[in-house]
């Protein structure tokens, strides 16, 4: 009896052992792929044509017209993103949001982009913050996360990350960083979550001089 209670007491710690939480290796590449499938298009109309034979070559692979090359990509994007959107709502049903403690250090990013590039910020920020603040994910990306919130619904940003194409009422139109809440400090509030980058280096890192401007100076 003690040697079968003994070969029990073994088979019982390892199941314990197997069943202790750590990396998904099946939803790691899931979710890895989601995030190459995110920035299939993206990455292209992000980074806009290098030159017209990249856009005639482009054209001719999709069968449309060049200038309809750009249209055609976001459509194509679109509808990963909705199937995307489908995927990433269901793992969040079933595991709450799919943190590094899951997935690991760079595919916890994964659902997060899915969210950003959504319509569903609103219903998810919560979550987002509470896996910021419990480090399964990096603080800044609930920081931009949060500005662009913050710029959907018209109101000034808090760490400066969005970038908007805006008509002024002096006449300028073009690229801007969204209005900032405190433009004195947002360097400071920039460093404390995690940005190494000041919001003038952001800009510039986006193509936009940074120029402090409020909401009342947006024409409508």
């Amino acid at each position: 009896m003690e040697i079968q209670g003994l070969i029990l007491f073994i088979l019982s710690s390892c199941s314990v052992a197997h069943g202790q939480p750590g990396i998904n290796l099946r939803l790691k590449k899931q979710l890895d792929s989601v995030m190459q499938l995110d920035q299939k298009y993206r990455a292209i109309l992000s980074n806009g044509f290098t030159d017209s034979t990249q856009q005639d070559s482009l054209a001719r692979a999709l069968q449309v017209r060049p200038q309809s090359v750009a249209a055609t990509l976001w459509k194509l994007q679109s509808s990963i993103d909705s199937s995307n959107i489908v995927f990433v709502e269901g793992l969040i049903m079933r595991y709450g949001y799919p943190g590094k403690t899951l997935v690991g250090d760079r595919t916890c990013e994964a659902a997060w982009n899915v969210i950003q590039h959504s319509s569903r910020i609103d219903k998810y920020l919560a979550t987002i913050k509470k896996a910021a603040m419990g480090k399964e994910l990096p603080f800044k990306l609930y920081a931009m996360m949060y500005d662009r919130y913050l710029m959907n619904h018209n109101t000034e940003q808090v760490y400066g990350t969005q970038v908007c194409m805006l008509r002024l009422k002096n006449g300028e139109n073009g690229w801007f960083v969204y209005p900032v809440k405190n433009p004195g400090k947002v360097n400071t509030l920039r460093r404390k979550a995690g940005f190494e980058q000041t919001v003038e280096e952001n800009a510039k890192r986006l193509g936009v001089e940074y120029k402090v401007i409020k909401i009342s100076d947006i024409l409508k």
